[in-house]
């Protein structure tokens, strides 16, 4: 197994939040980044952008959910707002495949760790984004560009 630990003070989701107070709390959150626009919340099951607020005492929105591009710009404002936040810190999409694959690529990034290393953790930890090739891409293009 790489050396690249396990992400501790980014939490992602790992399916959808049914209260939003509660994850934080469990958590024992100083803030969270939400990666959904506005329509999520009117999906069954979504959540708004004021429920987060609520939820914690910062935060910031980056809008990054389908079908908008998951792209190296979302990649950059993302790791820009991880670096203001206080932790621990929630990251959270829908169901969590774009949230781990951030929190892992920050992680990443900010411990110096390759491409190799951090999605053989991300096997090993059972991340959302990790059975999905096109995020495992994005994670490496990510580890590859900005580092």
């Amino acid at each position: 197994m790489s050396e690249f630990p396990t992400p501790t003070d980014l939490i992602h989701n790992r399916g959808r939040i049914e209260d939003p107070s509660a994850f934080a709390k469990e958590a024992g959150a100083a803030s969270w980044l939400y990666l959904c626009g506005e329509e999520f919340a009117s999906m069954e099951g979504g959540m708004a952008y004021a429920d987060v607020q609520a939820a914690v005492p910062q935060s910031a929105n980056l809008i990054a959910d389908p079908p908008r591009e998951f792209d190296m710009a979302v990649a950059r404002r993302g790791i820009a707002a991880l670096d203001e936040l206080p932790r621990p810190t929630l990251v959270t999409c829908r169901t969590g495949p774009r949230s781990s694959a951030l929190v892992y690529l920050y992680s990443g990034l900010r411990s110096g760790a390759s491409a190799e290393d951090v999605l053989a953790r991300a096997d090993a930890d059972g991340a959302p984004f990790a059975a999905a090739e096109p995020l495992r891409q994005w994670v490496a293009q990510g580890l590859a560009e900005l580092s």
